[in-house]
């Protein structure tokens, strides 16, 4: 009994790898004849590039409150001030100022019969400022700084700056074409299997663009528009079909 257990180990051992070797000729058979038969050969071809944001937005927001709006208004035309000397210290001159939004602030007031009525209580103003560069480094290190500016008493917060890359449209011609050279090199060596060779170029559509952080991963179908990293990576993905020979 135990001299045969390892002689049927064996055979099963043998049956299963005859069986794998069937199946894959089989399907090495399937994609021979059917690029054999077939006029045509359809691939998708990608291409990347690494780039670096040559424009970056910032935006801030300061905001002040007081009982009455021209005390509010004065306030703000301080701040307004540290704001824009703040901006000019660090190089921009080209900072923009937003129109002035103003807000009633609201109370509640109890009155003698017990009844509650809203009254104005005060006045919130708030602006923007928004300034635009090619000096990315340079608006990187304003937005670290906009910390003294609560320092000065200034109610001033910021979100993440925009980092944007404006050449995006030349670079989309130029991955099309090199997303295109290498689906024809994928073509061309699928082809090869089935003896088949590449004549031209049949058909191409165009996948969606994505430009994403670099060395990131996620990706939609509406495509990607990273605003949020220094650093890029651009993908065009293009689907071509050729006509075999």
């Amino acid at each position: 009994m135990s001299s045969s257990r390892p002689q049927l180990f064996g055979m099963l051992a043998g049956l299963f790898l005859a069986v794998g070797l069937v199946c894959s000729a089989m399907l090495a058979t399937a994609a021979w004849l059917k690029v054999k038969n077939s006029q045509f050969i359809s691939v998708k071809g990608s291409a990347r590039k690494n780039v670096r944001s040559d424009l970056v937005i910032w935006h801030g927001m300061f905001s002040v409150e007081a009982a009455t709006l021209l005390d509010a208004q004065r306030q703000l035309k301080v701040d307004a001030a540290k704001v824009e000397s703040f901006i000019h210290q660090r190089g921009f001159t080209s900072a923009v100022f937003a129109p002035i939004g103003i807000e009633e602030v609201r109370a509640t007031q109890k009155n003698a019969d017990g009844f509650t009525r809203q009254k104005t209580a005060g006045y919130r103003l708030m602006q923007n400022v928004r300034v635009e560069s090619a000096d990315v480094e340079g608006v990187a290190r304003l937005n670290a700084d906009s910390t003294s500016l609560v320092e000065a008493g200034v109610l001033f917060t910021t979100p993440a700056p925009e980092f944007i890359y404006t050449r995006a449209g030349e670079a989309k011609v130029e991955m099309l074409a090199e997303a295109t050279k290498d689906a024809r090199a994928r073509a061309e060596q699928i082809a090869a299997q089935g003896g088949r060779a590449i004549a031209r170029l049949h058909n191409a559509e165009m996948g969606v663009f994505q430009i994403t952080p670099l060395h990131g991963v996620e990706t939609s179908w509406q495509g990607e528009n990273d605003t949020t990293a220094r650093e890029k990576t651009i993908t065009a993905v293009i689907t071509a079909s050729f006509l075999l020979k």
